[in-house]
């Protein structure tokens, strides 16, 4: 069960076949898709708020990622062991669901025990944070997970919690780990269907991949013999590239892309993010002398084939410091510092 002590960190590309079709349109020296990085933590068990098993270590590095992917046995196998002894997506989901709000719990009913003290003197803002905890802890008390408990919470209600940086606040999604048949047969097995049930309870996306179809893929050496396997078990793309884009999702996360002969390169960003702080990403000089932004959207690139092509055909947008970055934009900064 704690065959994972040390966290394991894992950098990875995020697959876009968009930044290959604009390679064919600008031929370049190099490619630099954007990353994604992931932090495979040890499981957790009942008890770990309280010490059991890897305990609190474990739950304070949850504490330190932006989105929690919470990988679920839905696979039957005699010679792989389950701590708990049988495969139970329900119940296993259910003891991480209450240790993580064990640990919040204990955090904001502490915080709120200080701030009362301060707000009995006359602080309203003390005051107002208090009331916001005790309304999270009375639903974390429930097993509900903050970030639900604070769904139609104000601006200001979601403010005073911020500093506690609670796990359960966390945008979360369930990764399925199923057995070979629920991937390459097309049916799906009452654990996966348990999952993605209580999934669609909590508004949460389910990935759905196979470890040991992953591993084997993982250990072809040649693309080629990655795509004659899978195309053998009769899949279009390795699970984790599924995986990789949710995770993008999840983080509210988009790619835009500057391109040239020295690099055509992808860029991330979080969706809303304007011209300024997207420039930003690239330098901060970017960012501090920002003037405009020349825009060409990735569909219009590709039809035109070029940017001299966008330019002549009026596809380039001249665009301020008030434009909100698109998915797929090409981009070109103007700055001066």
């Amino acid at each position: 069960p704690f065959c994972t002590i040390d966290p394991n960190v894992g950098v990875v590309p995020v697959p876009d076949p968009r930044l290959d079709a604009l390679a064919q349109l600008v031929p370049t020296e190099k490619i630099v898709p954007t990353i994604i990085e992931f932090v495979d933590i040890a499981g957790l068990v009942k008890g770990a708020s309280q010490g059991e098993g890897l305990g609190n270590q474990f739950l304070s590095r949850i504490a330190e990622v932006e989105a929690i992917a919470h990988v679920v046995r839905c696979f039957e196998d005699p010679n792989v062991i389950h701590v708990s002894g049988s495969v139970d997506p329900k119940r296993d989901v259910e003891i991480i669901h209450t240790e993580l709000a064990l640990r919040d719990l204990n955090i904001v009913t502490t915080a709120a025990g200080r701030l009362e003290r301060v707000a009995k003197s006359g602080d309203k803002k003390a005051a107002f944070a208090v009331d916001v905890m005790k309304q999270v802890s009375q639903a974390l008390d429930q097993g509900i997970p903050a970030r639900s408990a604070t769904r139609s919470m104000s601006p200001d209600a979601l403010e005073a919690i911020k500093p506690l940086n609670l796990i359960t606040m966390q945008p979360m999604m369930y990764v399925a780990n199923v057995g070979e048949q629920d991937m390459t047969e097309g049916k799906e097995s009452p654990a996966l269907q348990a999952l993605r049930q209580l999934a669609k309870s909590e508004g949460a996306p389910v990935v759905a991949i196979c470890g040991a179809i992953e591993a084997q893929i993982a250990a072809l050496e040649t693309p080629e013999e990655r795509a004659e396997y899978l195309a053998a078990v009769g899949l279009q793309e390795p699970g984790l590239n599924r995986l990789i884009r949710a995770g993008y999702d999840l983080l509210g996360l988009i790619t835009y892309f500057t391109v040239g002969p020295k690099e055509d390169r992808a860029w991330t960003i979080r969706a809303g993010t304007k011209g300024p702080q997207a420039a930003g990403v690239i330098h901060s000089d970017f960012e501090r002398g920002f003037i405009r932004a020349e825009v060409i959207g990735y569909d219009d690139f590709v039809r035109c084939r070029s940017e001299a092509a966008a330019r002549e055909q009026g596809k380039l947008r001249v665009e301020g410091k008030e434009y909100v970055v698109q998915d797929g934009d090409i981009m070109h900064f103007r700055f001066n510092v």
